[in-house]
């Protein structure tokens, strides 16, 4: 991620990108990466009123990584635990930007 924040700064510097733009990479750059207890990843699958199906594709990744999430036998990380927290924090309006 410190990469990525750096070339979207320097890309920023050269005006090759807008400041909305920045934003979006400095947002997940600050986003937190906590773990998140399968309960959690439940509720934010039904609160956003999603299938397991549904979350999977949103996250790439397969039915069974969401469903052996949600049983704790395995843990998100990476990307997946990013884009997790961001939907818990802000909604699905996070994923259309």
């Amino acid at each position: 991620m410190n990469e990525i924040r750096e070339t979207a700064l320097d890309l920023d510097a050269a005006g090759l990108i807008g400041k909305r733009r920045l934003g979006e990479y400095e947002e997940l750059y600050r986003t937190d990466s906590r773990e998140l207890p399968p309960e959690e990843i439940r509720n934010i699958r039904s609160q956003t009123l999603m299938s397991q199906a549904v979350l999977a594709a949103i996250l790439n990744v397969g039915v069974s990584t969401v469903q052996k999430w949600e049983t704790d036998e395995k843990k998100p990380a990476g990307a997946s635990l990013k884009l997790l927290n961001l939907v818990r924090r802000k909604g699905t309006e996070i994923l259309y930007i």
